[in-house]
């Protein structure tokens, strides 16, 4: 590579975002320009830094990091985005591709296998650990994510996915209005819509859904 690739970490555990910064430093290709604990602070960081890629962890406080993804794909589709992540549950890798993650890496991976899916992936390639099932794989190109929603979960879009997390965060009408850049009214809609999908009818109801769910943590 002609110059330094800028990449912002987003991992909530100091040694391990220390590390994977150490790695990539290490190969004079790449220098890290920002870090982040959650994924609000990532989207800030990518905001401010305008990095080539951003590595991203999913669980991490305040804003998860699959909501982080879709916001940061949504606003700076130049970033390329690399998921890092302990989950390799078919849900979680497709839901993390449909987000807008140009790759998808477990954290068990070795040192050279996440600088081939960095390159894979600043190449413009869609990178998968192998340890990922072949069915996952084979679901995601041949387009089987695109068949009929099996659960009520799937009929949830993205904005009402947000509200859920929200409100099981303790947020008000208001607050999330403000949050999300979008009228109280809005917000009700939204509130009401997501309330008839789950048949659940109050906020510690939704409270309990996304903590089942692992939408935000216990």
């Amino acid at each position: 590579m002609e110059k330094q690739l800028r990449v912002v970490i987003a991992e909530d555990h100091t040694i391990l975002r220390a590390g994977l910064k150490s790695l990539l430093e290490g190969t004079s290709d790449y220098s890290v320009v920002g870090e982040a604990e959650n994924g609000r602070e990532a989207i800030r960081c990518v905001a401010d830094k305008k990095p080539d890629l951003a590595i991203m962890d999913l669980n991490m406080p305040s804003m998860n990091g699959m909501d982080a993804v879709q916001e940061i794909r949504k606003r700076f589709p130049e970033t390329k985005i690399l998921v890092l992540t302990v989950h390799n549950a078919e849900e979680y890798v497709l839901a993390s591709l449909n987000a807008g993650a140009n790759g998808y890496i477990l954290k068990d991976a070795t040192h050279s296998e996440l600088l081939v899916a960095v390159e894979r992936v600043m190449n413009g390639k869609t990178y998968l650990s192998p340890d990922i099932t072949d069915k996952v794989v084979q679901g995601y190109l041949i387009g089987q994510k695109n068949s009929e929603p099996a659960t009520e979960w799937d009929t949830i879009t993205k904005r009402e996915k947000q509200i859920l997390k929200l409100v099981a965060e303790g947020h008000t009408n208001k607050s999330m209005a403000e949050f999300l850049c979008i009228s109280i009214k809005t917000v009700e809609k939204h509130r009401a819509n997501l309330m008839k999908k789950l048949d659940l009818h109050n906020a510690s109801a939704l409270t309990t859904y996304a903590l089942n769910k692992g939408i935000v943590s216990h």
